[in-house]
């Protein structure tokens, strides 16, 4: 049995090591041509444009790895099977869960070092990466917002404005309303515009509601210049969410999870994205077992085949994927069941399939 293992993996691993340099070369031709017209526009350098490619390496690999454990896995069983030696090892009473076990080893291999491969080096050269395409480029990132709702870090103030201006530190059409500590209504302050003077804010043609618990009545009144020093919250906090969970780390990522759901900001999308994380690199283990499950079914045209069937499979996962997670950033599943929900139902596709395999 050990020899038979090391035939598969001797097999397999120059076919995973060419499909891996193939796919990387892919994903990096697709994303220089995308951006061509742009560098030849700005008259970008040759140097800028190699440093590009080179940051952008290490997530091209994250992103061929699965693709290239299918296709290998896929091309190796195919191949044994149209040189007959496949029906040869199943008629020697060898099934194939243990056939396959060197490549689930080495999909589950790959799935851990996916995981830690992406968060020591892939986050760090993906955003360097962003950085320098938007520098060669010249794309400005305006961190301007409008109908946007804060909640202070007492959890008494609600803020709510109709437009933020980033560049001067400012907000327009603004409502703040104030809690007692039991939850209660204590004042509204509506404000034409508020301007940030570096501690707090201070606010113009402002108009003061307040409820008068003594003689039961709302107390109104008007003033063309209102400064509070409980109304401190930072100005960044209004600001449009550009930061990707992508280009953050995991403790990182989960710090600003955590600070989105205290400002009282939507944060369905970026938890999505954080348990995505997690489910993403078991990607190269699922594709993996899918591959065994379909490869033996390979006759003719195997190089064909397998390529047509490692993509196919590979499209059909991520647009699965993709719909999950579109879903539940739009809040019709949970996040945890976006992320997850290709991976659980692309592995019972694969258990089917292993179960009805030729063995």
């Amino acid at each position: 049995m050990k020899t038979l293992h090391w035939m598969i993996t001797r097999l397999f691993l120059p076919i995973f090591l060419l499909a891996v340099l193939f796919f990387v070369l892919v994903l990096e031709l697709v994303d220089f041509f995308g951006n061509l017209w742009g560098y030849l526009s700005n008259d970008v350098s040759l140097l800028m444009i190699a440093l590009s490619v080179l940051y952008y390496l290490p997530k091209c690999l994250s992103y061929a790895l699965p693709i290239a454990l299918l296709f290998a896995s896929s091309f190796t069983l195919g191949s044994l099977y149209a040189n007959n030696e496949l029906i040869a090892i199943f008629g020697s009473g060898v099934p194939l869960a243990r056939l396959v076990m060197p490549l689930l080893l080495i999909g589950l291999l790959m799935s851990a070092f996916s995981f830690v491969f992406q968060e020591d080096v892939v986050i760090d050269t993906f955003k360097h990466k962003n950085e320098l395409t938007q520098e060669m480029l010249q794309r400005r990132v305006s961190y301007s917002n409008t109908n946007v709702t804060v909640l202070s870090g007492s959890q008494r103030v609600i803020y709510h404005a109709d437009f933020f201006n980033d560049q001067d530190q400012s907000l327009s059409g603004l409502i703040i309303i104030e809690r007692d500590p039991d939850g209660g209504f204590l004042r509204r302050i509506d404000a034409r515009a508020a301007q940030w003077t570096g501690d707090r804010w201070r606010l113009s043609d402002v108009r003061i509601y307040s409820w008068d618990k003594r003689h039961a009545f709302l107390v109104q009144s008007h003033r063309d210049s209102y400064v509070d020093t409980s109304l401190d919250v930072d100005p960044a906090t209004f600001r449009r969410t550009v930061n990707s969970v992508d280009e953050m780390k995991v403790a990182d990522a989960r710090a600003w999870i955590q600070g989105l759901k205290r400002a009282g900001l939507p944060y369905r999308a970026d938890l999505t994205d954080f348990y995505n994380r997690f489910a993403f690199a078991l990607t190269c283990l699922i594709v993996t077992f899918l591959s065994t499950a379909i490869g033996g079914r390979l006759r003719k045209n195997i190089l064909l085949m397998s390529l047509l069937s490692s993509l196919v499979i590979s499209v059909l996962y991520y647009v699965t994927q993709m719909m999950a997670i579109l879903l539940a950033k739009l809040g019709y599943i949970s996040p945890l069941a976006g992320a997850w929900g290709a991976v659980i139902l692309f592995s019972f596709a694969g258990l089917y399939l292993f179960r009805v395999a030729r063995s």
